[in-house]
C-alpha cells in the first residue's frame, strides 16, 4: 500500500518532484536536532535547497522558474517539514511570497523581474518584516513604529522589526514603515547595508532554527523606486497555505514515528507489540481522523485556489478554515503520538519532543484562530436569508 503522504499525488511529474524533496527532507532531518538544540540557522540546508532548485519553484517560467501551483507548493512543503519544520517554515515564507507576487502583480514589474532573476541565478530569497514588539501582529492592524522619512532621491528608514524569519541569510527584504508626512504606511524593498544590523534574539520553545531575530534599521537609505506599490490584484492570500502544510508535515512525521514504535515495542509481559492493544489502535484511529480531515481540507482549498482564479478573494473563509483545522489537528496528532510512545516521547534523543514544541508555533502564524472564526462568521451572516414565507 502507498503511504498516506502519497494520497494526493496526481501524476508522474508530481511523484518525481516529491521524491526529490523527500531526499532533501531526509538530509535535513539528520541536522534538525543539532540546530534545534543550538538555536542555530541551517545555512547548509539553504545551500542544498538552492542547489536543488527549490528556491525557484514558484518563480514564473518566463524568468526560468518552475511556476508551480499552490497545490504543488503544499505537497512539497508538507514533505520538507516532515524532515525539518524550521527549514520548511522559513523557506515557505520565501516561496509563498514569490507565488503571491506572481499572482497579485502588486510590485512594479521591473523590480519583480530583478528579484526573480536573482532567485534563479544566485539563490536570493525574500521575506517581509512587519512585526514589532510594540505594535503586535500586523495582521491585527498594528501600526508600525518604524518610520520612513523622505530625503533626496529616496527614504531614510529607522526602526526595529521582530520575528524576522530568514534574517541571517537575506540580502534584501521588505519592510513595512509609517510615513509621518502621509499619516499612512507603505512597504519598501531594503537591500542590506552596514545600516542594517541583526540582534540575536530568537530563543524560543519551538521552531528554533528559523533565524527569526530582530532586525534594526538605522537610517537606511532606500531609493525612491523601492517604495512598493500595493495596487495589484487581490489573490485571496492563498500563499499562506504554506503554513498549514508545514505543520501537517510535522504531524505526519510524529504519526509515523508512533506507528513504528507501536509495531516494534513489546514489553516483556506481552507476546506481541503494543500495536495489538485496543487502546493503542484507538489512538492510531484518532490520529488518522485528525490527519486525514486536515489534509482533505488543505488540498481541496489549494486546488480550488488554483482553478478558481477569478473567485480567489471569495475563498478567504475556506483558506482560513484549512489553516485553522490543519494547525489544531496537527497539535492533536502530535499529542496522540506522544501518548502512544509514552514517557519515552519526552526524551531529548527522540524527535517527538521537538515535534511537540514546533507544532505549537502554528497557533501564532497568520491567520490566527480568532481571525479565522471571525471571517467564517462574517461570511455566514452575509449570506442571503432563506425566504420562509409565512411559515
Amino acid at each position: 500500500m502507498n503511504r498516506i503522504i502519497d494520497d494526493y499525488i496526481r501524476s508522474g511529474e508530481e511523484r518525481t518532484r516529491a521524491d526529490k524533496v523527500e531526499k532533501l527532507a531526509a538530509r535535513f532531518s539528520e541536522r534538525a536536532a543539532m540546530h534545534d538544540r543550538e538555536g542555530s540557522f541551517p545555512f547548509e540546508n539553504f545551500a542544498d535547497l538552492h542547489e536543488a532548485g527549490y528556491l525557484k519553484i514558484t518563480v514564473p517560467q518566463e524568468f526560468d522558474g518552475d511556476g508551480l501551483t499552490l497545490y504543488d507548493l503544499v505537497m512539497l512543503q508538507e514533505r520538507l517539514a516532515y524532515g525539518d519544520g524550521s527549514t520548511a517554515l522559513a523557506v515557505g515564507w520565501h516561496i509563498g511570497q514569490i507565488l503571491h507576487l506572481r499572482t497579485s502583480r502588486k510590485w512594479p514589474e521591473a523590480i519583480f523581474a530583478e528579484l526573480c532573476r536573482s532567485v534563479v541565478s544566485d539563490g536570493a530569497m525574500i521575506n517581509t518584516f512587519a512585526s514589532e514588539a510594540s505594535s503586535g501582529s500586523p495582521s491585527r492592524g498594528g501600526k508600525p513604529e518604524t518610520t520612513a522619512i523622505p530625503t533626496e532621491g529616496g527614504w531614510l528608514i529607522t526602526g526595529r522589526k521582530t520575528y524576522s524569519t530568514l534574517s541571517p541569510i537575506l540580502d534584501r527584504f521588505v519592510v513595512t514603515a509609517y510615513i509621518p508626512d502621509e499619516e499612512g504606511t507603505a512597504d519598501f524593498l531594503v537591500h542590506r547595508t552596514d545600516r542594517v544590523s541583526l540582534v540575536d534574539t530568537w530563543d524560543t520553545l519551538g521552531m528554533r532554527a528559523t533565524g527569526s531575530h530582530d532586525v534594526v534599521l538605522d537610517g537606511v537609505f532606500v531609493d525612491k523606486d523601492m517604495r512598493l506599490s500595493e495596487k495589484g490584484i487581490d489573490d485571496g492570500g492563498g500563499w499562506f497555505l504554506h503554513i498549514p502544510a508545514c505543520y501537517i508535515g510535522i504531524a505526519m512525521a510524529a504519526r509515523d514515528y508512533a506507528l513504528d514504535f507501536a509495531r516494534s515495542y513489546r514489553p516483556n509481559h506481552m507476546n506481541e507489540p503494543i500495536a495489538a492493544l485496543p487502546y493503542v489502535q484507538h489512538s492510531i484511529g484518532e490520529m488518522e481522523i485528525e490527519l486525514r480531515t486536515a489534509r482533505s481540507l488543505l488540498y481541496a482549498a489549494a486546488d480550488r485556489w488554483d482553478r478558481e482564479i477569478d473567485n480567489r478573494p471569495a475563498l478567504k473563509p475556506e483558506l482560513g478554515m484549512a489553516k485553522y483545522v490543519a494547525t489544531n489537528n496537527a497539535i492533536k496528532v502530535v499529542d496522540l503520538a506522544m501518548r502512544i510512545v509514552g514517557a519515552a516521547s519526552l526524551e531529548r534523543k527522540r524527535p517527538l519532543e521537538r515535534f511537540y514544541r514546533d507544532v505549537r508555533a502554528g497557533l501564532h502564524n497568520p491567520p490566527m484562530d480568532s481571525s479565522v472564526l471571525h471571517t467564517l462568521a462574517g461570511a455566514a451572516l452575509a449570506e442571503m436569508p432563506v425566504d420562509r414565507g409565512n411559515s
